[in-house]
C-alpha cells in the first residue's frame, strides 16, 4: 500500500490533524470504526454547521453508482453563499476506482483549491499506482490497519479518557482487547457502557467489571466454557457446550474464543519447558505474562491454575490439537454432531487429572516439581493421560 498516515495516531491526537488540501483522499483499510471516526473528524473539519450537512456531506455506495458523474458533480459543484466544502463519500470504493482511475488521477495530482472533495473508501490500494503515489505525496492516504508497533492496550485506555472520560486500569483495557478480540467498534462501545454506568470522576475502572457488563449473555457463557475447559473442568465446560450449541451457536465462533486462551497456555509451558539460562522465565507469572496473559491478579491466578492442572506435556501438545481442531471444523466437522464431538474431545483431552494428586505451586525446578508432580516443568508422570487411558507411575 501507498506510504499513509495511520488512522489510530491520527485520533490519538485529533487536534493536531486536519485533512490533507487535496481533492481525492483514500480510506484504506478493512475496520469500520475507524473510517466512521475518520469520516466524523473530517466532517467536523469542512463541514462544521450541521445545516450545511444536508446538501453538503453526501455519501453513495460504490458498488450501486449508476453514473459516475454524479460523483465528480457533486464535489466540483462550488457553494454560491456558504463556506462549507462539498464532499462526496463513496463507499466500497472499489469498483468505482477501477472505473474511473484516470479522472481520480487527474483530480488527485492537484491541489483541491475552490473544488469539492472526493474521499474513497476501499479496501485495497496497490502504492504502484499512479493514484497511490499521486495521494501518497499529497499525505492524503490514510491507513485504517492497526500497525504491529502500536501498543493496541494503551491506545484503548486513552481513547477512552479522550472520547468518553473515563479511566481504565491497564488491565481493563488489555481484558477488553481479549474478551472483544481487538474489535475497536465493540471494545468502544464496552467502554461506552462501563463509562455509563461509572459516572463521571469515579475511579480507574478495574477489569472485574468486563466480566460483568462486557458480550451478550451467549458470549460470557462461551467465556464460561472456555476458562472450564481450560481449568480441566470437564462437566461444567461440555454443560455449557451443550448449551451454547442448543442455542445456535457456532461452532467455528467457539473454536476461536478457546483457541485465544489456549495459545497462552501453551506458550507459558514452553516458556518454564527451556533450560536454566535459555531464557526461562523465573515463576509461572512471569511465564504467563511473557504469554499475553493480562497482568491482573484475578487473570493470572485462573492461568496459572489452568497450566499446572494441565502440566507441560498437555499444554504443550495444545498447538497441535488446535490446528488439527480447527482443519476438522472446516472440513468434515463442520456442523451437526460431528463439530460436537469435535469440540468435545479438546475438552475432555484438558480434563481435571485423578484427584488426590500433588500439583506443585512453586516455580519452575523447583524441590517440589522434581518429585514427579504435574507442573508445567515435568511431563506428568502419573495419573490419567486426557483420552481415558491410565499411565503407569515411573
Amino acid at each position: 500500500m501507498a506510504e499513509s498516515r495511520s488512522a489510530l495516531e491520527i485520533l490519538r491526537a485529533p487536534d493536531d490533524w486536519s485533512p490533507p488540501p487535496s481533492a481525492v483522499i483514500a480510506l484504506v483499510g478493512d475496520e469500520p470504526f475507524l473510517a466512521g471516526e475518520l469520516l466524523r473528524l473530517i466532517r467536523g473539519h469542512l463541514v462544521p454547521d450541521e445545516a450545511d450537512r444536508s446538501w453538503a456531506w453526501r455519501e453513495f455506495d460504490g458498488d450501486s453508482i449508476e453514473d459516475p458523474r454524479d460523483i465528480f458533480d457533486e464535489a466540483a459543484t462550488v457553494p454560491m453563499f456558504a463556506g462549507a466544502t462539498r464532499v462526496a463519500v463513496v463507499r466500497s470504493a472499489d469498483p468505482f476506482v477501477t472505473k474511473c482511475r484516470s479522472t481520480l488521477e487527474t483530480l488527485g495530482a492537484a491541489p483541491r483549491g475552490l473544488r469539492g472533495l472526493v474521499i474513497l473508501d476501499v479496501k485495497t490500494f496497490p502504492a504502484t499506482t499512479r493514484l497511490a503515489k499521486a495521494l501518497a505525496a499529497q499525505n492524503a492516504v490514510i491507513d485504517l490497519a492497526v500497525p504491529s508497533k502500536i501498543d493496541l492496550a494503551v491506545w484503548v485506555r486513552h481513547w477512552a479518557r479522550a472520547r468518553h472520560g473515563c479511566v481504565l486500569e491497564a488491565a481493563t483495557a488489555q481484558r477488553l482487547l481479549e474478551r472483544l478480540n481487538n474489535e475497536l467498534g465493540q471494545i468502544d462501545q464496552a467502554v461506552q457502557r462501563l463509562a455509563g454506568a461509572q459516572g463521571k470522576g469515579g475511579k480507574a475502572i478495574p477489569p472485574e467489571a468486563i466480566d460483568d457488563m462486557v458480550g451478550s449473555a451467549q458470549e460470557r457463557s462461551a467465556w464460561g466454557m472456555v476458562d472450564a475447559a481450560a481449568a480441566g473442568n470437564a462437566p461444567e465446560a461440555l454443560s455449557a457446550l451443550a448449551d451454547l450449541l442448543a442455542n445456535g451457536e457456532n461452532p467455528i465462533a467457539l473454536f476461536a474464543q478457546a483457541a485465544t486462551s489456549l495459545r497462552r497456555l501453551a506458550a507459558a509451558a514452553r516458556l518454564l519447558g527451556l533450560p536454566p539460562g535459555a531464557g526461562r522465565p523465573g515463576s509461572f507469572d512471569e511465564a504467563l505474562k511473557s504469554a499475553g496473559v493480562a497482568a491482573w491478579p484475578k487473570a493470572l491466578a485462573q492461568a496459572r491454575e489452568s497450566l499446572q492442572q494441565l502440566g507441560g506435556r498437555r499444554a504443550r501438545q495444545l498447538p497441535q490439537r488446535l490446528a488439527d481442531l480447527d482443519r476438522s471444523l472446516k472440513g468434515d466437522a463442520s456442523r451437526g454432531l460431528r463439530a460436537r464431538l469435535a469440540l468435545e474431545r479438546l475438552i475432555c483431552m484438558m480434563a481435571r487429572q485423578t484427584p488426590g494428586i500433588d500439583v506443585p505451586a512453586g516455580r519452575p525446578g523447583s524441590p517440589a516439581a522434581a518429585k514427579g508432580g504435574s507442573g508445567p516443568g515435568t511431563g506428568n508422570r502419573t495419573g490419567n493421560t486426557g483420552n481415558g487411558t491410565r499411565r503407569t507411575p515411573t
